[in-house]
């Protein structure tokens, strides 16, 4: 049994002065860069990780943070890593710990005056004031790009390329499933997860199996996946960053990640000292800027009228809060 508080996922705790650990009160109204530090489990590359690492370097160059980093840091060693940034005085300690939420926030109770806010699985602790957790929240885009997938497919057969069959994950594909269902209520799905968060060449191998299967558009929710896609001349969707340079004439479009509204509130409860343990996933939403649908670019025109429509209708009606995207963490299954 975990020591972990356990929250609704759309929940947000509301930061009070009564319940605000005041950390890095020295800084406040952003007098001088505060030191930051990022651990990464995965190459700054990765998708993921990429998005938080470019959130971070435009905080430095704005001056509001000095950033270090460090990337590849295994399970075991997440731990130590956290106590060195601490011991070096930074301010405020951001990453992920999917796979070591019990140590992370061991290492997060023996410094209280650092502000951690880490990627989890979990939810904070009212016990642990100084540490918050974050997640990428884009189901909304993901959606969207449903939609437009839905509207692309001859087949009615979408593959599905996953890291793991984790919540982060999970909502991700199913939003993607229902916006394409939205279009078209017979399409059918490849679902397959393989087992890692940066390993190209089995997803690339197993989209390639998906593809001899009939599949004709893939969600390349790892990379290598729009490799394959590319090869075989089918089209992709792509996921958390915008890929369609790389990829012109497979990449229709793509849920983007921004996780500046998650850091930039952040480093502003630092410099106020008003951090305090809280979810931070709500700035991931689309009506707080955290997602968006990249430009179709190169299939500017090429995507069928009735389905843009549609997206159009939908992104406003998610951001005035008419329509709220379903936000299912169970695994998701072939069909």
């Amino acid at each position: 049994m975990t020591k972990f508080t356990y929250f609704n996922r759309r929940h947000f705790m509301a930061t009070t002065a009564a319940t605000s650990l005041l950390i890095g009160a020295s800084h406040t109204a952003a007098a001088e860069p505060i030191k930051v530090a990022a651990i990464y489990t995965v190459p700054v590359e990765q998708q993921w990780v990429s998005r938080i690492h470019k959130a971070a370097l435009t905080a430095q160059d704005r001056g509001d943070i000095s950033y270090s980093f460090s990337e590849n840091v295994s399970n075991t060693d997440y731990a130590r890593v956290m106590r060195e940034y601490a011991e070096a005085g930074n301010t405020l300690i951001i990453g992920e710990v999917f796979g070591a939420e019990q140590e992370a926030r061991e290492v997060a109770a023996e410094y209280p005056n650092v502000a951690f806010l880490m990627g989890s699985s979990f939810k904070e602790d009212a016990a642990l004031q100084n540490f918050s957790v974050f997640d990428n929240y884009i189901q909304d885009a993901s959606y969207l790009s449903g939609i437009i997938a839905g509207a692309m497919t001859e087949s009615g057969n979408i593959g599905m390329v996953g890291g793991f069959p984790i919540p982060e994950v999970n909502r991700l594909m199913h939003a993607f499933m229902a916006g394409a269902l939205e279009m078209n209520p017979d399409i059918k799905f490849q679902v397959s997860f393989i087992g890692s968060w940066f390993d190209p060449p089995k997803a690339k191998e197993t989209a390639f199996a998906m593809i001899e299967n009939g599949v004709d558009v893939l969600y390349a929710e790892r990379f290598g996946v729009s490799d394959a896609a590319k090869e075989k001349g089918i089209l992709a969707i792509g996921n958390v960053i915008d890929t369609q340079a790389d990829y012109p004439d497979t990449v229709v479009a793509s849920a983007i990640w921004n996780f500046e509204p998650t850091l930039d509130t952040a480093i502003a409860a630092v410099h106020a000292g008003t951090f305090a343990a809280a979810d931070y996933g709500v700035y991931s939403f689309m009506k707080q800027g955290g997602t968006e649908l990249a430009p179709l670019g190169t299939f500017d025109g090429k995507v069928p009228a009735a389905a843009l429509s549609l997206v159009r209708q939908r992104e406003a009606e998610i951001k005035s809060g008419a329509f709220s995207v379903t936000i299912n963490d169970n695994e998701p299954s072939s069909s």
